[in-house]
């Protein structure tokens, strides 16, 4: 009974580490996504075309096709879409100071629909 008890408390730990591991993986996953919805809103606020969203988002998705092994596909397809974002001519033109001041907002996400 003793041993039972051991076995169970081990595969206890076991399952506490993989949930830790899923919380750290979903925390890294929540980060890129927020960065890629504020760049999304910076571009809303400058008034980006739907087109060149859509060439963006077209370009993103085609680049990561095809899963990399040893990498989670989404935080890939957020990451690609992120530098994406961030290389978009529009965001490089504006001044520093705005976007600086876009990046501090408390809640810069809430997006209409």
């Amino acid at each position: 009974e003793l041993q039972q008890k051991v076995e169970e408390t081990e595969l206890l730990k076991m399952e506490l580490q993989m949930l830790e591991t899923e919380r750290v993986r979903l925390s890294l996953v929540e980060e890129k996504l927020m960065d890629v919805l504020q760049l999304l809103q910076q571009l809303r606020d400058l008034n980006i075309s739907k087109r060149a969203l859509g060439k963006i988002l077209l370009s993103t998705l085609e680049s990561c096709r095809d899963p990399q092994p040893g990498k989670a596909h989404l935080f890939e397809v957020l990451d690609t879409l992120y530098r994406e974002l961030t290389a978009c001519e529009v965001l490089q033109s504006q001044p520093l100071e705005k976007a600086q001041s876009c990046q501090s907002l408390s809640n810069p996400l809430v997006i209409s629909c």
